[in-house]
């Protein structure tokens, strides 16, 4: 293999979710199968929602407690703050020398929970007053400057939403930065913490809210009898970095993983949350990757679902792969059957899971079944109102 070939490598990463706080424990939870569905007083004992797991919580508090100052930001932007300390830890990366890193970290609904207290504080002031806080701690860049504030980085920051397919988004972003030359690390990935009783409210007037109760598996993905999406949390961080195949070899790199291509696809929304039957979007956003990459489609050898558990949304993506691979479709999993959609974040936390199943040399039961060999190409999909979607795709790189 060239020793010169450039490589955008996933040099760590980092989560927060219902999987767990930890590498060790989403490895395990994913191992297990365990679900992370319960229910949270303030949203109803029939409402089975994906909160943070208990070490995940306490790792969380334990940020506000080491920070007070981070205690009046918004939860998304404090679970961002964590997944990011694991990534660039992963990493190896030290703040402040050498290359400066760039921060692309997005957001669904940005800072959800702070912005619902404020308005409500807002309707129950006589003189309706409001700190001179509350605009600067609602706005969508709260994510990467605080991100960067908290790791105190200095390169470029990016905050944004592009609904559910934010965080492939950020790798989009990223990659173009480090293969143009302007950066050569960079933090991408998505936050949210949507579990709010508004947000709530908003997806069941949808009607695609899952009526399972939550030790029922509440949301089950390529059902298409009935809708069973669950709202979750969470966030994940992957620290890219540009590197030739010889500094890859130099560090004996185990299990280098590379971000081979970004392919984006846009359809014309019938309604503002309609897809067409066979999810153009996903075709297009596949396609892309696949052209990027110069591969054939039966170079893939797995794919990590969008699936958000919705009938109309589950089906066409089904229908874009047979489209696109025929009868002879790659095996195609999703993780919201254990920890529902975390919208913005739902993208990176899929991600994760395809970095999980790529660096596994014995591939566990609930992938195992559908997996014809072990993985070394594995494509991940995200889309999101609006006609969005794209798709990523990770390639285990060979051993010298």
């Amino acid at each position: 293999m060239d020793r010169e070939q450039e490589w955008i490598v996933v040099r760590g990463v980092g989560s927060v979710s219902g999987l767990g706080g930890s590498p060790e424990e989403v490895r395990a939870s994913y191992a297990s199968g365990r679900t992370a569905f319960s229910t949270l007083p303030s949203l109803g004992s029939d409402t089975p929602v994906s909160p943070l797991s208990p070490s995940a919580e306490a790792l969380l508090q334990a940020l506000l407690l080491q920070n007070p100052t981070y205690a009046s930001l918004d939860r998304s932007v404090q679970l961002a703050i964590l997944a990011s300390r694991q990534a660039v830890a992963q990493a190896g990366w030290k703040m402040g020398e050498g290359d400066s890193v760039g921060i692309n970290i997005g957001s669904s609904r940005g800072a959800t929970g702070l912005y619902e207290q404020f308005h409500a504080d807002f309707l129950q002031n006589p003189e309706k007053r409001l700190s001179p806080g509350v605009s600067p701690s609602t706005t969508l860049g709260n994510v990467a400057s605080w991100v960067a504030n908290d790791l105190q980085a200095d390169g470029p920051l990016i905050s944004h939403s592009v609904t559910c397919s934010t965080a492939l988004q950020a790798f989009a972003n990223g990659v173009a930065w480090l293969k143009a030359g302007m950066a050569k690390r960079f933090l991408v990935g998505g936050a949210e913490a949507p579990l709010t009783p508004f947000t709530l409210a908003q997806m069941k007037a949808i009607g695609i809210y899952s009526r399972f109760a939550a030790h029922d598996h509440p949301c089950r993905p390529l059902n298409l009898e009935r809708n069973t999406f669950v709202l979750g949390e969470g966030a994940a961080v992957f620290a890219l970095e540009r590197m030739t195949q010889a500094q890859i070899e130099n560090l004996h790199l185990a299990n280098a993983i590379a971000v081979e291509a970004v392919g984006m696809g846009y359809e014309r929304s019938p309604s503002k949350t309609g897809i067409s039957a066979d999810g153009q979007h996903f075709q297009r956003a596949m396609r892309e990757a696949l052209a990027q990459a110069s591969l054939m489609p039966r170079d893939i050898d797995a794919i990590v679902l969008h699936a958000p558990g919705t009938k109309a949304g589950d089906a066409a993506e089904v229908q874009a792969i047979e489209s696109i691979f025929g009868a002879a479709s790659p095996a195609y999993f999703s993780n919201k059957n254990l920890i529902g959609h975390s919208l913005g974040a739902s993208g990176a936390l899929s991600t994760e899971m395809a970095l999980y199943v790529l660096c596994q040399t014995n591939i566990p039961s609930i992938f195992s079944s559908t997996l014809a060999r072990a993985p070394r190409r594995i494509l991940i999909n995200a889309a999101g109102f609006g006609g969005n979607a794209v798709s990523v795709l990770l390639t285990k790189l060979p051993t010298q």
